[in-house]
């Protein structure tokens, strides 16, 4: 891959704010903040466009509730044709951390997450989608 250079002209505000997500993110310079930019925003329109994607879906819950393990699991067993692999984190005595890798098309995938994330018990959730290509 190679890299081309071109000029940007930009409003002073919207200069800072890039400067500041650059610092924010620890970026070494703009051009990779704004390659980052590009590269979330065609995400986001594969992820609009139902195209295929991977991702994870992250989940924080306490294990000791209502049979939420035997749920989980049976859920993922639904979906199994989009899960690469899983990984179960026991944070302390009661709470889990669980990370679901997944692959699909975009729509099946949130559906999925959507699921997993409602399931009673569940104290925190999150679908991330990356680009496949």
């Amino acid at each position: 891959m190679s890299v081309v250079r071109f000029g940007v002209s930009i409003e002073r505000d919207l200069l800072q704010a890039l400067d500041e997500y650059v610092e924010d993110n620890g970026f070494a310079n703009r051009s990779q903040a704004i390659r980052r930019l590009i590269s979330d925003n065609l995400t986001v329109k594969k992820w609009k466009c139902n195209n295929i994607v991977a991702g994870s879906v992250t989940l924080v819950y306490n294990h000791h509730k209502n049979d939420i393990q035997i749920i989980l699991t049976d859920l993922q067993h639904d979906y199994h044709k989009l899960i690469l692999s899983s990984q179960h984190f026991h944070l302390d005595n009661d709470n889990c951390l669980e990370i679901i890798a997944v692959k699909g098309k975009a729509k099946e995938l949130t559906e999925l997450a959507d699921k997993l994330i409602a399931v009673k018990g569940i104290q925190h959730g999150k679908l991330s989608m990356s680009r496949v290509d």
